[in-house]
């Protein structure tokens, strides 16, 4: 009978061993211990009988051409034959999915930095046409969010995109993403009224700490040190672009410390608000057994419970805009018209609404989701970095003469050596040393 031969490919190491079958002698059987005839049956005896011989073979890499085809057996018939599994194969997937990786995470990093400068320049100019209602477009920003992020999630899940198993998540940790998104507007708020312009760059830089402290503590990073090194010139490089020559420092005096401690604290919210949605990544991809959760259902019920807390907090924030609570009702009726452009003469000092404030809602919003998008796909500390350099990016754009802006603003004096020491920031991060893995493992997809 013929011989069934399979090959496995263990290493490059040993040695190519051809393939060839092996004839052997037809079945023969050797009677032993006979036995006498029992009521005239037969000898009863015991047969040795030759059966099917396997034997396995250690050859060198080959290729799937020199391995043989699965689909054809050793004599050129049709059915199963010899196959070659190389450890190469597994191990070039893996790099391409690494790269193809790479890729995602630098594109989703792109866009994420063009939507944050968009983010910042239309902000300054929706507040052009309500620049007496900012607390109104916050508000708007906030409650509209709802709507539009519950009617995309109804969308997609009669799609089938979003499944049951996603929206039967536990909702104690969106409540907690809510909680801390409000916790964080209300203080920084609170000591932007106190602050000025130019110091809070400065303190805004302690997110970055931030996150990095709490990624340690809670996700059990561990971070190399030109990683660390990275995130410090990045931070050092916003200072200097951003607030050379001004008097950042005497302005931070004159607030007191108490201010500048409750605005650190309000980044100490924002940075435990992405590292908890990171959180929440890592355990869908456990409870859906590998899948990924939805970004509309996080960045729904996150802002339904955000819009919650506001309302509770509304006296508080009303208050830290000027605004006596009793008298809230008309300036959201007035903000609502300026917002509309009707009026009469009302609208006469609303020049650019809506398109400008409904332009800023719109990036805003896109900017949020490719936001939490990169975060899911890499990490907190990834997404910081890149909206991070939109702020330099911002800096300049607003030096070009745009419409309703007026006179064009001037760059810092260290806007060049800060932008540079940004970037260098950021390629060290971004350096892998060889023979070193990536210390920041990203969520499950």
């Amino acid at each position: 009978m013929t011989s069934f031969v399979r090959r496995l490919t263990v290493g490059s190491t040993i040695p190519h061993v051809p393939v060839h079958q092996q004839k052997f002698k037809p079945t023969i059987e050797i009677p032993a211990f006979p036995l006498l005839p029992h009521n005239n049956q037969r000898p009863l005896g015991i047969a040795l009988r030759s059966r099917k011989y396997w034997r396995v073979e250690a050859v060198g890499p080959v290729g799937r051409s020199e391995g043989g085809d699965c689909t054809k057996k050793a004599g050129g018939g049709p059915g199963p034959g010899p196959c070659s599994y190389s450890l190469g194969d597994r191990t070039t997937e893996v790099e391409r999915r690494e790269r193809n990786r790479t890729v995602e995470v630098v594109v989703a990093a792109g866009v994420t930095v063009v939507l944050g400068v968009g983010n910042r320049v239309l902000y300054k100019l929706a507040l052009v046409p309500l620049k007496h209602y900012p607390f109104f477009l916050a508000q708007l920003a906030t409650f509209g969010y709802v709507l539009v992020y519950f009617s995309v999630l109804y969308l997609r899940y009669h799609a089938g995109i979003v499944t049951d198993e996603m929206l039967s998540m536990p909702k104690a940790p969106f409540l907690a993403v809510g909680l801390l998104e409000a916790l964080g507007a209300a203080t920084g708020m609170a000591a932007g009224a106190i602050l000025s312009g130019a110091s809070i760059p400065i303190l805004s830089q302690t997110f970055l700490v931030w996150q990095i402290f709490l990624s340690i503590i809670f996700l059990g990073r561990r971070y190399r040190i030109n990683q660390l090194l990275g995130c410090f010139l990045v931070a050092v490089g916003v200072i200097i672009s951003v607030a050379s020559g001004s008097s950042s420092g005497h302005s931070l005096k004159e607030a007191g410390m108490f201010w500048s401690l409750l605005m650190i604290v309000s980044f100490l919210f924002q940075a435990a608000d992405t590292v908890l949605k990171e959180v929440i990544f890592l355990d869908a991809a456990q409870r859906l057994k590998g899948g990924s959760i939805d970004l509309f259902v996080v960045n729904s019920y996150g802002s339904a419970f955000q819009a919650l807390f506001i309302c509770l907090l509304l006296p508080f924030l009303s208050k830290l805009w000027g605004i006596p609570f009793s008298q809230l009702p008309n300036y959201l009726k007035d903000g609502a018209a300026c917002f509309l452009n009707i009026g009469g003469t009302l609208s006469s000092r609303c020049d650019g609404a809506p398109l400008l404030p409904l332009l800023f809602v719109i990036v805003n919003m896109g900017f949020n989701i490719s936001l939490l998008h990169l975060l899911k796909i890499s990490s907190a500390v990834v997404s910081s970095l890149a909206s991070t350099f939109s702020v330099p990016i911002s800096v300049y754009v607003f030096t070009l003469p745009l419409p309703y802006l007026g006179v064009a603003s001037s760059l810092p004096t260290g806007f060049v050596a800060g932008a540079i020491i940004l970037v260098t920031g950021l390629l060290i991060y971004a350096w892998t040393p060889s023979g070193s893995t990536a210390a920041l493992p990203s969520p499950s997809n």
